[in-house]
């Protein structure tokens, strides 16, 4: 797969566009929150919207580095599980419009009359 099948996968189409613009909500919100009010516990918000990738992705994280792990790591983690769940939506939209387009049927034959 080409570099530019992937952008387009993951960054192309409406289903990721939106996902990725919810991650990112969560995360403005998040930062917001910090910034300007008491944040409690809103940082779980860009762990459950990437969930589940990015849960395993911080135990992992935990289970290496324990709780000297950097916060980056973390940040890395709702990263990398958001831009693998968008591609995932654009692949699966993508195999969805080819079906309804008649794609993905294989070759026909020509009839014999």
């Amino acid at each position: 797969m080409r570099a530019r099948t992937l952008m387009r996968l993951t960054f192309a189409n409406a289903a990721s566009a939106a996902y990725l613009g919810l991650v990112g909500a969560s995360v403005v919100f998040e930062v917001t929150a910090v910034l300007f009010w008491e944040p409690g516990i809103v940082g779980i918000w860009p762990f459950l919207v990437t969930a589940p990738t990015s849960l395993l992705m911080a135990g992992i994280v935990g289970a290496i580095w324990g709780m000297d792990a950097s916060v980056w790591l973390l940040v890395a983690a709702v990263v990398v599980s958001a831009l693998l769940h968008a591609l995932a939506l654009g692949a699966l939209l993508e195999t969805l419009r080819g079906r309804r387009r008649g794609r993905g049927r294989g070759p026909t034959r020509p009839s014999r009359a």
